[in-house]
Formats: structure tokens, sequence, C-alpha cells
């Protein structure tokens, strides 16, 4: 049984590397364009929020460096989630055709989102050092911990979403729109404080936002969110993870058939 698990756990690195090489397989750019495309959408979405609409002024200290952070772990969650939604599909061939367990499959299709976020710290880490600022250790403590996070959500909206999209194909549309909606509404390109106090609970409702918003603050103001707040949300990833498992059980055996 411990061999067959290694095993498993194996096949998840094969099938991650394996997405991971092909994704970039035939660009001239290559395995840059991971660096390259976060880093093109971060420059211009600075150019036009702090020259244009001038949010520097907004009283926001390293207004660059929390719109790059923001823009990373949003990324990370869109590509993490569309990757997990469309995970067994894109993979029907192994569903179908051989027994390969499903979950590894779902696992590898997030994890090869994960290879690209780690590759997208060396532009934080170097932007850091470009201004010339130096996070906490307690600011990157908890950094790492909303990364860990994120990824239990991603894990979580895949392992229901991912048996479901095989019969509901308009699951990938509804989300493309989810996810525009989550962008605009979470505090990336604004500050939450430019908002009035009644909607921050609105707005931070969203476990996206709220990891968002509490990790540049973790991270350019030494600012956190209290323990016991912290706590229930913890709490709630960790329960919506276990009840993603529970779901994606019982939508398992039907997969193969709905394909």
């Amino acid at each position: 049984m411990v061999k067959e698990r290694r095993n498993y756990w194996e096949l998840v690195w094969v099938l991650a590397r394996t997405d991971f090489k092909l994704r970039y397989h035939g660009s001239i750019l290559g395995y840059i364009w991971a660096l390259l495309k976060p880093l093109l959408m971060f420059l211009i979405l600075n150019f036009v929020f702090s020259s244009i609409f001038n949010f520097r002024n907004t009283g926001t200290e390293y207004y660059s460096l929390q719109l790059l952070v923001s823009i990373m772990l949003f990324n990370f969650f869109s590509e993490g989630t569309f990757a997990g939604l469309n995970s067994l599909l894109s993979k029907s061939s192994l569903v179908t055709k051989i027994y390969v367990p499903r979950w590894a499959i779902i696992f590898a299709a997030t994890l090869n989102s994960a290879l690209i976020f780690l590759m997208n710290l060396i532009i934080v880490a170097v932007f850091f050092v470009w201004y010339q600022f130096w996070p906490g250790l307690a600011g990157v403590a908890m950094f790492i911990f909303y990364i860990f996070l994120t990824y239990l959500v991603i894990l979580a909206f895949s392992f229901i979403a991912a048996p479901l999209y095989v019969k509901f194909r308009d699951i990938s549309q509804i989300w493309e729109v989810a996810i525009s909606a989550m962008f605009y509404a979470s505090p990336i390109v604004y500050p939450l404080s430019i908002l009035p106090a009644k909607y921050h609970s609105i707005i931070l409702a969203s476990p996206i936002a709220y990891i968002i918003h509490f990790t540049k603050m973790a991270l350019t103001q030494n600012h956190y969110a209290p323990f016991w707040q912290l706590a229930i949300f913890t709490s709630l990833v960790t329960a919506l993870f276990l009840i993603s498992i529970l779901v994606y059980k019982k939508l398992e055996p039907k997969v193969a058939e709905n394909i």
C-alpha cells in the first residue's frame, strides 16, 4: 500500500511536469513566458493606476509592490482553478482508457499552476530588492501561509468543479465571468481603504480578496489580520477543502460515463 501511494505521487509529479513542459512547447521564448506574462500585466496596470489614476496619492505606501503581489496571487488563483476545472476533460484519454486515479489528474493540474507561481515569485523578489524594501520575517511567514490557503481553495474548487464540468460544459463560461468579476471586486488595483468601511466585510467575504488584502498588508505594512479572524478564515477554508473531498468521492464514479 505504501509503495502504491508513492507511485501515485510520482505519477502526480510526472503529469505536472509534463503539463508544464507542454504549455510552452513550440513558443520561441519558452519558459520565459511564465515570467513575462504576469510582468507585462503588472507594468500595464501599474502605469495606468499609479500614473493616470494616481492611486499613489491615496496614502498607500509601496503601491507598486502591493499591486505586484496582488496580481501574482490572483493569477495563481485564476490559473489554478481553470487548470483544475479542465483537468479531467483535457485528460479524457487517461480517464476512459486506462486506470489512473482521477484525483491524481486534478492534483497534477493544480500543481502545474503552483510551479508557475513559484517561478513568478522570482519577479516579486527582484522588485522588492529594486525598491530596497525588506519585509519582516513575520510578513514573509504570513505570505507563505496565505499561499498555502490559496492552494487549498484551488484544490477545493477543482475537486468539486472538475467532475461536474465533464457533464455540464457551461461551468467554464460561468467561471470565466466569475473570475473577471472577482478581479475587480478584490483589492488588487485599488487599496481597500478607499472604499467606505461598510463595504469592507462584503469585499473580504471572498476568500481570494481576503488573502490578497492581508497578504499585501503583511508584506508592506506589517499589518496582520486579528488572530481570531484568521483562525475562523483558516477553519472555513479547511472545512471547504474537506467538503470538496466528500463531494468529489460522490461524483467521481460517474466521470468516465459522463465523458
